[in-house]
């Protein structure tokens, strides 16, 4: 008896539409994990705020947490010595470009609210102070720009991304809080609740 050696089968031919077939297949799980994958980060990361103690609600409602910082000529700045005129705290950094774009609402803000007592604070976020000081130049700022040194005043306002802006009343309460850019009619919407 003679051995046999078993059949070597080659792998089938694929018909050239079975093959774009296949390849849209491939091509379509890839879309799919590509719009549920930042689902699932936007949620861990949601998790990972939550766990790290975010104020819930944004603090609206509660007497905004005090801080002391420098601004970039190293004048000392604190938030309780504006008690009793409304604020605006405006989380940026010089590389955001939605920070730019809505950097004029809130250079026109402190000067047309400037006789009731209006203030605008900048907390320069995650950015260094020759990039902030050149930024502030740029624009033409009038306002204080505070350095934040290992982000602990942002991490109290539950920031961890620019822009983010805080409407503090006269009373030291805040009144409103608009994450990501301010556009015109969320400028007015809450200047009406801070100056009211």
């Amino acid at each position: 008896m003679g051995t046999t050696t078993p059949a070597v089968t080659e792998p089938a031919a694929r018909v050239p539409g079975e093959l774009a077939v296949s390849r849209r297949r491939l091509s379509l799980r890839w879309r799919v994990l590509g719009a549920v994958l930042p689902l699932i980060l936007l949620m861990a990361w949601a998790a990972f705020l939550v766990a790290r103690g975010a104020p819930a609600g944004g603090l609206i409602g509660q007497t905004a947490p005090d801080f002391a910082l420098t601004d970039l000529d190293g004048n000392p700045v604190r938030l309780s010595e504006f008690r009793g005129r409304p604020v605006i705290v405006n989380f940026w950094a010089s590389w955001c470009g939605p920070c730019v774009e809505e950097f004029p609402l809130l250079e026109e803000a402190g000067s047309a609210h400037g006789a009731h007592g209006l203030t605008v604070l900048g907390i320069v976020f995650r950015d260094n102070s020759e990039a902030a000081r050149g930024f502030m130049t740029r624009m033409g700022a009038d306002w204080s720009a505070l350095m934040d040194p290992g982000g602990a005043v942002a991490e109290r306002y539950g920031v961890y991304a620019p822009p983010q802006t805080f409407f503090i009343g006269a009373d030291g309460t805040v009144v409103a809080r608009q994450i990501g850019q301010l556009h015109r009619s969320d400028l007015d919407r809450h200047l009406a609740k801070l100056l009211r």
